[in-house]
């Protein structure tokens, strides 16, 4: 009875022989793939290549701070952040004062923290992009000690 060897690593893909002579001359790599137009799908989930953040009228949430695209973030978001302050404390006085008619109060901080996330989260492009920029120049900054080194 004979014994099939198995490897833990499966093979390579087939297309690491366009790689053969990276070493030698690295132009020799093909071209990454284009990006996608349109939408396509991926693990059986329908996606378009826009990014957009859905607007919370979209969600049947009313938006508390102004539209456009011209938003003061910093200052809506300590607008947002003072007015849940206030609405926390007023639901303690009401938690203390009258307890039965505590849940309108729920509803309106349940509403500042939606409205709270969703500044936040169009502010992800942004962070993205920041974080991005600093990986490559910390990147740059190694390689230039990187090669002072080997100088020395």
């Amino acid at each position: 009875m004979a014994m099939a060897t198995s490897s833990s690593y499966p093979p390579p893909p087939p297309f690491y022989r366009l790689y053969k002579n990276f070493e030698q001359d690295p132009s020799s790599a093909p071209e990454p793939p284009p990006p996608i137009d349109g939408p396509f799908k991926a693990l059986g989930v329908d996606y378009t290549g826009d990014v957009l953040i859905p607007s919370l009228e979209s969600h049947n949430v009313r938006q508390l701070y102004p539209k456009g695209p011209n938003i003061d973030f910093k200052k809506e978001l300590r607008t947002l952040n003072r007015e849940l302050q206030l609405h926390i404390l007023e639901l303690a006085d009401i938690l203390v004062e009258r307890p039965s008619q505590y849940a309108r109060r729920v509803e309106d901080i349940t509403l500042i923290f939606k409205n709270l996330h969703h500044l936040l989260n169009s502010l992800r492009p942004h962070q993205a992009r920041a974080t991005l920029i600093h990986m490559l120049e910390s990147q740059i900054q190694h390689r230039k000690e990187a090669i002072e080194d080997i100088k020395q």
